[in-house]
């Protein structure tokens, strides 16, 4: 494969100014707008822990939603060059975080959980081996500094 450079872009608005701007920690809202250009603004706050708004996107699940999903697009490429038919891919993804005073917040592990159905007719052995070459693959899992693991449920129709 070529070596291929791409590019990526994405504007946050803060909407968090309450009057007084960020005068104290108490004084301003964590709100601010995510957007990419041709696609539905993500509303986003910090989480709940960090006076976040609960109802709005946090980055720390979207951090975990994008190794969860680059983890899926590898894993069906591979799945529908291998001649496995997955019929059902579902991830209950997590993540974990830790604080400290000498490095603030930080994730220690992500874990996937890919619980994947593939037709009767396809090879349930090749179907698991294909989540190890999809880890190995995901651009977001090899562009984190902590471990990612991946624990997958292959269930035959």
């Amino acid at each position: 494969m070529p070596n291929k450079t791409h590019h990526y872009q994405a504007s946050i608005e803060w909407t968090g100014n309450r009057g007084s701007g960020t005068a104290n920690y108490r004084a301003y809202g964590r709100e601010h707008v995510i957007r990419m250009d041709g696609k539905p603004d993500i509303r986003g706050s910090s989480d709940p822990a960090f006076r976040g708004d609960a109802d709005r996107h946090n980055p720390e699940e979207m951090l975990v939603a994008a190794l969860s999903t680059c983890h899926m697009l590898w894993y069906l490429h591979l799945a529908a060059e291998a001649g496995v038919v997955v019929t059902a891919y579902i991830d209950r993804a997590t993540g974990t975080m830790a604080e400290d005073a000498v490095r603030g917040g930080y994730f220690t592990e992500a874990i996937v959980h890919p619980r994947v159905t593939i037709t009767a007719a396809s090879n349930a052995a090749r179907a698991a081996e294909l989540h190890d070459i999809a880890h190995k693959k995901c651009y977001i899992a090899n562009s984190v500094n902590f471990p990612v693991h991946c624990q997958p449920l292959i269930i035959s129709e």
